[in-house]
This record gives C-alpha cells, structure tokens and sequence, in this order.
C-alpha cells in the first residue's frame, strides 16, 4: 500500500515551459524576469516560501524584491516589475469553507471573485459585493476595499471582512504567520485594520481572510445595457447625459430604496469606438425594482436627444451585454455571469478618481475634447474610455472602521486604454490617457485632488503617474490622493510589522524614517 503524501510545492525557473506565462499578470505590459516563481498551497508553504527568500542572496544586484501574487490582476509593476527577485503565488490556495470556530466564512487568498460567486453563493446563499471581473485574486481586491455591482445595495467587501492570517517578516528576519480580528486591540488590532482598505504588498502576504454576516444577493436582478452612437451627439447632448447622470446618483442615495441600491457604469469611449455604453442593474426582491430601472433610463436617456439602441461593441473589460437593450429579468448569479469579465491578453494603463458632487462645466468639457472631438480626433482606439461608476449609498454608511477613507462620494471614474504588446503607438495610447486626465482636472494640478468636489484615488487602481510631477502638479502626494487622513496610520502599522520594507514596491507604505519616498509624488 502507497502512502499518500502530497507533492512539494512548485518552483518554477528560468526555462521551464510554463515561466513565461507565471512571471506576468493580467497587464501584458509589465513581464517580470524574476529567479523563481513559488506557488505554493497553504499558510505554513507561504510561511516556509518567504523564508527561504528571504535567506537567499539574489544573484543579479538589481533584483531584489519579493512580491506575491493571487489572481495577478495588479495594474502597474508592482508585482512584475523589472527588479522583482521572486514571485510568490498564492492562487492554488481557493478554497472555501466555514469556520465554526471563527463562526465565519473563510476563503483563501487565491480565490478569485468567481470563486466566491461561483462556490459560496450556492452553498451558502451569500456572496462578497466585488468586482465584474471574475478572475481579479481576492488577495489583492480584499486589501485594497473591494467593490462591485452589489456595493451600493451592500457596501464594500471589507465591511465584512472579520479576520486576516498574515505571513508577516520580523525585524530579525523571523517569518511568522498571524492571525488578527475585528475585535483584536492594539498591534494586532492596527494590523488587522491595515488590510481593510491599505492596499497588497504592503505588510506581509495575506494567506486567509474570515468573513461574518455576509449579505444575501437578489434572487433577481433587472439588466440593462444599451448605447448611443456617437455620430448623433453634439456638446449639448454630452453635457446632458453626464449632468443627468451625476445628478441622478446624487439624489439617490438610500440603499433602502431600489433606487439607492441600482448600479450603473457609463462607458465613455473615445469616438473612434462608436458608441457611448451604459450598464446598468437593480434588484427585484422587493417589487419596486422596475420602477427604479424606469425612473433611471427616463432620468439619463430621457434628457437627451440621440436615440438609444443595442450595444455592437466591446468597452473596455465588457463585451457588448448582449439582448438587454430592453431590461432583461435574470438571476442574480447568471447576471453575474453575463457580466463578469477578464479582459483579453493586451496591455494597459489606468487611472482613478472619486467625485463627491456631478461633474463641473470644466470636467466635461474637457472629457468631450479629449475623447476625440477638440483633441485627440486622428486618435484610433476603440478601447480607450472613461467609465464612470455610480457609488456611494450603502458604501457611505459603513458599518465599522476601516482604512478605506473615501466614504461620501457618489460616482467612482476609471480611466483606461488598452493596446496588445508591441503595438507600435504604444506611446501615444499612453499619452492620450495622460493628457485627457489632466485635462479633466486641470483646476486642481492635474489630479482629482481631495477636496469638495473630487476625493483622491483609487488604491487598487494604482497609477504610477500619481509620484510624478511632471503628471501631479497639486500639493497633494500620491499617499495623500490614496489614503487621505489615514496614510500615518498605515505607516505606523508598516513600522510594526514590516519593520524590515520586505514588501515594497513604487507607491507602497513607507515607514516614516523613509518618509520623503512615501510624501513624495
């Protein structure tokens, strides 16, 4: 009789035929060329994987950080970066289960947001209110806040987060793995705050979140996602559907109304696309749902004069949501599933901006010049656009404290473009998301500032451009536009448990003996 015992965990080197595609992430942008790549299973590989790196001595003087990975969906070169010495990859560790001792639901690091939907939804009949993108790695989108199509009926993720294992480095260079709760005080209890909102790869690896009174999603859910072609708008028009739609997710901010709960995303692509996109879902439960789709699409596509229609055309991260020109009843989890996106193999660059009041004159005149009408109009780019994400409700009446700082905003940008490798205008894609940026916020340095109209950055959108002031003209650093009031927090928390800067990368927190690094833009 064979004993069973399980194999080693995996060391994938230079050469080996399965490299290549485990040193990148989603952004084919950024290819890292690191000594090894790790994955590994559980805490106590986690644990003994970081170890070992961190006793060797790497060869090339020029690689020497230590980064992880879950679903690999990290926007800049914080993971794949040109001086990363290893990759530590977590996604073999997906499991799902609930914990009677934690009286929680535990999910593993390297469960991705289709893993929740797809596992604990049926099993349990609750879900996490993340992302569209079915393979983004909970280990980043956890740490960073979380969001998705169900926050302003529920909040973000990390409202329901109860507990967080972490490998973390002593300062004797010990690796150690740490469990801390909501209910921890002191060091424990900072450490565990950190993670509710402080960004990945910034104190340790996160190996298992512990999730309590996870919410129920609809039984039902009404979709819609329907466009306008861009050849029937003028100024006037633009200017209607963003003043309309701003206006409208200002006035509707309860999430006990179905009005207050209805998430939107507005697709403004650049001209070259053809169409503007508009997605939008509400739940039925509780009967009123329809009503609230009906005061929406009259509110936004009622005061404007181009005629809507069906969506031909992918849109950044979605595929043209197909036969919902017409409202279409579904599912919660088969919407899910309609929606749920990955992007295709190509590269990227993003930018963020939280908005706590409907765009200004300024803001949307610019976003029509730049998306091809007064600049940018010999531009080709079918994937470069603006989305705006409705907000705030649910997500601004959180139930405990965490480190996500933007809690009253009512609309959430995404700036994008995408190009595949190699594509020789690369610098121009690149360009036309700088400049349009800017333009938008040109009245506060180029940056959407935290102030009254605007509230800083996104953390898990991270944007490189944010250090640079040649992009960031404001008084206001990178660390300011990410975390607000609770970057000196997070550095105390680096200090405690990451006392040694083993998890570091361009915007990561900085203890406050490096501060000049971490103020600086």
């Amino acid at each position: 009789m064979i004993e069973e015992q399980a194999p080693p965990d995996t060391v994938v080197p230079p050469g080996d035929k399965r490299y290549p595609a485990l040193s990148r992430g989603f952004n084919q942008r950024w290819i890292a060329a690191p000594e090894y790549v790790r994955l590994v299973r559980s805490p106590e590989e986690v644990r003994v994987a970081l170890a070992d790196a961190l006793r060797e001595r790497p060869r090339d003087p020029r690689r020497t950080r230590i980064t992880v990975r879950s679903g690999g969906h990290c926007y800049e070169d914080f993971v794949c970066g040109d001086d990363v010495r290893v990759i530590l990859d977590v996604s073999p560790m997906c499991g799902i289960a609930h914990d009677p001792v934690m009286d929680a639901y535990m999910v593993e690091a390297g469960a991705t947001n289709w893993h929740v939907y797809s596992h604990l939804y049926p099993l349990s009949g609750t879900a996490l209110p993340g992302g569209s993108c079915y393979s983004v790695g909970l280990g980043g989108h956890i740490t960073g806040g979380g969001f998705g199509l169900l926050s302003r009926q529920h909040g973000l993720t990390v409202d329901y987060l109860y507990a967080v294992e972490v490998a973390v480095v002593g300062a004797d260079r010990s690796v150690q793995l740490v469990t801390a709760t909501r209910d921890d005080d002191g060091d424990l209890g900072e450490l565990f705050w950190a993670h509710t909102g402080g960004g990945g790869g910034n104190f340790g690896i996160v190996t298992r979140f512990w999730f309590r009174d996870l919410p129920e999603p609809p039984e039902r859910v009404l979709l819609t996602g329907l466009a306008w072609d861009w050849a029937d708008f003028t100024a006037e028009d633009f200017t209607a559907l963003l003043t309309a739609y701003g206006e409208y997710f200002r006035d509707h901010q309860d999430p006990r109304d179905a009005s207050g709960r209805l998430f939107a995303l507005l697709k403004l692509n650049h001209v070259s696309n053809g169409q503007i996109g508009l997605i939008a879902q509400v739940d039925l439960d509780d009967g009123t749902g329809a009503d609230a789709m009906t005061e929406f699409l009259e509110a936004v596509d009622g005061r404007i004069r181009p005629p809507a229609g069906a969506m031909f055309a992918p849109m950044g991260e979605h595929a043209p949501v197909a036969h919902a020109a017409l409202p279409r009843v579904m599912p919660w989890l088969t919407a899910t599933q309609a929606l749920n996106a990955s992007g295709e193999n190509r590269c990227g660059k993003y930018k963020s901006a939280y908005f706590r009041e409907p765009f200004g004159e300024g803001h949307i005149a610019a976003m029509w010049d730049y998306l091809g009408h007064e600049k940018f109009r010999d531009y080709r780019n079918s994937q470069a656009l603006i989305q705006v994400d409705s907000y705030g409700s649910a997500i601004n009446t959180p139930r405990y404290d965490t480190a996500v700082r933007q809690r009253d905003s009512i609309l959430k940008l995404q700036y994008q473009v995408y190009w595949t490798r190699g594509d020789p205008a690369e610098a121009h894609h690149v360009d036309w998301i700088r400049q349009t940026y800017r333009a938008t916020f040109g009245d506060t340095g180029g940056v959407p500032v935290v102030g009254d109209v605007t509230d800083g950055c996104y953390i898990s959108y991270p944007d490189a451009d944010l250090s640079d002031p040649s992009w960031n003209a404001s008084e206001q650093p990178w660390s300011t536009l990410y975390y607000k009031d609770g970057y000196r927090r997070l550095q105390r928390v680096k200090e405690l448990w990451d006392p040694l800067d083993v998890f570091r990368h361009r915007q990561s927190v900085r203890p406050r003996a490096r501060s000049p690094h971490a103020a600086g833009r």
